[in-house]
């Protein structure tokens, strides 16, 4: 059995038992709990992320020393930094482990209910009307429009919160690529513009878990 097969089947196996609950929304409720599974099972390289974070923040001062230290010879201030969170253990690209680790995961989403291979009757389910296999495209109007610009609005209500903490957390000296990362998280959007609904669906239950999860660890 194929890898799409596989994901398939779970997905046909979780929407039948939920289906006395959700009835056509089933399968939509069966990609939400799938991708709590999936982050739930993530969550120990989101805590790492988080310890990455605050190390980076304790770091502040340091770096900002340095940058004055070494304001005129970008080379020796960029060898120095290197230097510094090699001895503190604080990756700039900590924070990016739990995005990546889930790339592969929505992938297979996308594959399966873009083509439609290993997805079996799961394409003809519905969220409030608008099939999981369409893209927001061709649902401009009526309830599958409503729906398409509900994940919408969840998701940039996420990508705004994330970028705005960032920015404030992102620590002084950082590598470009590390300034630049907060935004990414509106990449999450256009994304959802483009995939087919179920895929949409498992980036808003994502982002939001990730917006949840990391205030959370961040006030322990």
């Amino acid at each position: 059995m194929s890898l799409f097969s596989s994901l398939g089947t779970l997905l046909t196996t979780m929407a039948g038992g939920l289906d006395p609950l959700f009835g056509a929304s089933a399968a939509a409720a069966a990609i939400v709990l799938f991708t709590l599974c999936v982050r739930a099972a993530l969550h120990p390289l989101a805590r790492a992320a988080v310890r990455g974070e605050k190390a980076r923040a304790a770091l502040a001062p340091k770096l900002t020393e340095l940058s004055r230290k070494h304001k005129g010879d970008p080379e020796r201030l960029r060898r120095a930094m290197a230097e510094l969170r090699a001895k503190e253990g604080a990756s700039p690209l900590a924070g990016c482990l739990p995005a990546l680790a889930q790339l592969p995961v929505f992938f297979v989403m996308y594959h399966v209910f873009s083509t439609g291979s290993g997805a079996g009757d799961l394409l003809d389910h519905t969220l409030a009307g608008a099939p999981l296999g369409a893209r927001w495209g061709g649902a401009l109007s009526g309830a599958p429009g409503l729906v398409h610009l509900g994940l919408f609005a969840l998701i940039a209500a996420v990508a705004t919160w994330t970028y705005l903490r960032a920015r404030r957390t992102t620590a002084p000296g950082a590598p470009g690529v590390a300034r630049a990362l907060p935004l990414l998280s509106f990449g999450t959007l256009v994304t959802a513009a483009v995939v087919p609904l179920a895929a949409a669906l498992y980036l808003a239950t994502s982002t939001t878990w990730t917006a949840v999860e990391r205030a959370l660890l961040h006030r322990g």
